[in-house]
């Protein structure tokens, strides 16, 4: 049987994240479900995007992941299930999903709810994800469509000789991790030298991992996804920095002839 993942804001002070493995094993007592975090912030989709995005890829094609960030959704109560390059995703209408696939789901369907519901991970999100992992037809779960509500995620600025991005999370140990990837700065670098600002701080290389400088110094990296990460040896960037979510980081080349 298909693997289920969960992801939420849910914590784990109350009952919520139980409510919804009960109501996935009542449909299907053999499912079998991981937790990928109960720790996003609440209704924070950046920060359940950035964690759904880090690691969904690495379970096997057919997978089926429950979001339940943010999961009482729009006003309107609606619910989606997609397929995306062979994975099921089942989430709330608000725009989570429209920014993990750009708005081009392989497949959308509205999820068929009767009014307004108390707890929507349990009453519709849950049942939908057992329903899929037992294999079931994605478009019997409601109707297809091509509505979803839709996010824009921030794009790069790009030049000749420059690349202007943001902190798009700030991870347990304080790392700000850029939506600068590697492949734009080999695009725009040719090779060049460069210099990375960042708060009043610079850095001139990229280097393999945060214990390549001493203790206290900032650090720049490039993630599993190859994205840049700017980090402090044994210490806490964010705080140290003053840096958090949607901070501006340049990437400056030398200006060729």
């Amino acid at each position: 049987m298909p693997l289920i993942t969960f992801l939420s804001d849910f914590g784990y002070t109350d009952h919520y994240v139980a409510a919804v493995k009960a109501s996935i094993l009542k449909v299907t007592p053999q499912a079998r479900i991981l937790d990928i975090s109960h720790h996003i912030e609440p209704f924070n989709i950046a920060h359940g995007l950035y964690v759904l995005q880090s690691v969904y890829q690495d379970f096997p094609e057919g997978t089926v992941h429950l979001v339940a960030v943010d999961s009482q959704g729009s006003t309107e109560g609606r619910y989606h299930a997609i397929k995306f390059k062979n994975h099921y995703f089942v989430a709330a209408d608000n725009g989570i999903l429209s920014l993990l696939t750009d708005s081009r789901p392989d497949l959308l369907v509205e999820l068929s709810v009767e009014g307004l519901l108390p707890h929507p991970a349990k009453d519709v999100l849950g049942p939908a994800a057992a329903f899929l992992a037992q294999g079931g037809d994605i478009r019997e779960l409601g109707q297809e469509t091509k509505s979803m509500r839709e996010l824009l995620n921030r794009q790069l600025r790009l030049s000749d000789n420059a690349i202007t991005g943001h902190v798009i999370h700030v991870d347990h140990y304080g790392n700000l991790i850029t939506d600068i990837s590697q492949d734009s700065l080999d695009a725009i670098g040719h090779g060049r030298n460069f210099t990375i600002r960042f708060a009043r701080e610079t850095v001139d290389r990229i280097s393999p991992n945060f214990n390549a400088g001493d203790e206290g110094d900032c650090v720049c990296v490039f993630t599993s996804r190859g994205l840049l990460t700017i980090g402090i040896n044994k210490g806490n960037a964010s705080e140290l920095l003053g840096l958090h979510y949607d901070s501006r980081v340049d990437i400056n080349f030398p200006l060729t002839e």
